[in-house]
């Protein structure tokens, strides 16, 4: 771990000077000067002072972070073939996020499995053909461009009504596919 360079860049978020920092601490300027080039090394005591004034707790300060995967290649989709369909998990272990997006492609005439009432909630977005959007028994016809929305607190599935296949965004939260 860079111990200055984090508290540079922790002082620099909290828009202070060296010498505001110091003084917060009764340090001087030249001794952050110091800390943030990796001249010296603080002590427990003035590092816990330190993180004291920019906020921070030794806990956070020193836990790793990982670097958040943001973008994610159609080489990394998931995929999955049963019949009449075709399920693409666009986000790699999406399970353990908040809400677990879903490209689905439908034959003419297939079906989505009848999803049970759970918590949460559904979105859509129809990118190709005619859906509809069965929920407790009742049919919502739409088509490419539009979308649908709602609570998955009734069993519901989606069906093809078109005559080619159909493709749509399908994002569930909580995770739920």
């Amino acid at each position: 771990m860079n111990l200055g360079a984090k508290l540079k860049e922790m002082r620099l978020q909290k828009n202070l000077t060296q010498e505001e920092l110091a003084d917060r601490c009764e340090l001087t300027k030249g001794y952050i000067s110091q800390l943030e080039n990796d001249l010296t090394s603080p002590s427990i005591a003035t590092l816990i002072d330190l993180l004291n004034a920019l906020g921070s707790t030794p806990a956070d300060f020193f836990r790793e972070q990982t670097e958040e995967k943001i973008v994610f290649s159609e080489e990394e989709y998931i995929e999955k073939r049963s019949e009449g369909m075709l399920w693409n998990w666009v986000i790699p272990n999406a399970q353990k996020n908040m809400m677990e997006p879903v490209l689905v492609e439908l034959e003419c005439g297939a079906a989505t499995p009848p999803d049970f009432p759970h918590e949460g909630e559904e979105f859509g977005y129809v990118l190709e053909g005619k859906i509809a959007i069965e929920v407790a028994g009742k049919r919502h016809a739409a088509k490419k461009g539009e979308s649908f929305y709602f609570t998955a607190d009734k069993q519901h599935c989606i069906v093809n009504t078109g005559r080619a296949k159909a493709r749509f965004l399908w994002i569930s939260t909580p995770p739920n596919f």
